[in-house]
């Protein structure tokens, strides 16, 4: 009883594979292939699309910390352009001491008038670049 119950059992089971693998008519084939095909297609535009929202969106970025980066570099170079320019003064203020009256003055007014003018350019330059 056992014997004949596990060749049932097992004529079930290969019935059953070989009922999986029976072929499929032409028709649905085709239908098949062209609904597998038309969402491969489907699913590789939108990939393409996410990928250049992607790209644009890198590009925009590296954009702005390319500008970010300009403008730093800018800021730095005027204000080193500033405290070259005091130290200047300073010097160009010692020298002054040696003259006396109008020429003492003029020679201050002068010194002061260049580093005056190297703040504004700074000042202009950082602005530019803000």
């Amino acid at each position: 009883m056992k014997v004949t119950f596990l060749w049932a059992a097992g004529a079930a089971v290969v019935l059953a594979l070989t009922g999986c693998n029976k072929a499929e008519s032409p028709d649905k084939v085709q239908k098949d292939v062209a609904n597998a095909t038309a969402t491969a297609e489907k699913n590789d535009a939108r990939a393409e699309e996410k990928e250049a929202k992607a790209d644009a969106a890198a590009t925009n970025q590296l954009g702005n910390d390319l500008n970010k980066a300009d403008s730093k570099e800018a800021h730095a170079a005027a204000d080193d352009a500033v405290t070259q320019a005091e130290g200047d003064n300073k010097v160009a203020l010692a020298k002054c001491e040696s003259l006396a009256g109008d020429a003492q003055k003029s020679c201050k007014d002068q010194a002061n008038a260049q580093l005056d003018a190297v703040k504004q350019r700074a000042k202009d330059l950082k602005k530019d670049r803000s």
